[in-house]
């Protein structure tokens, strides 16, 4: 797997990860709903921890910054 997610957008997923996972937790977002958006902030985790989306892959989108050859 090639990495197509640069370093703001995997801080990013991060960040909602983390408040989804406060929501949840605190019960502020409950039944299907919650769950629903604990399955998100899981793949989100996921994602930013290898550095890949297939959703990025699919529609050709590349947040990773372009490194110049010499």
């Amino acid at each position: 797997m090639k990495k197509n997610m640069g370093s703001a957008d995997r801080i990013v997923r991060l960040l909602i990860t983390a408040v989804i996972a406060y929501l949840y937790f605190t019960n502020a977002v409950t039944g299907t709903l919650g769950l629903v958006l604990l399955i998100i902030a899981t793949v989100f985790a996921i994602t930013s921890f290898v550095s890949f989306c297939p959703l990025y892959a699919i529609f050709g989108l590349n947040t990773c910054p372009v490194k110049e050859s010499k």
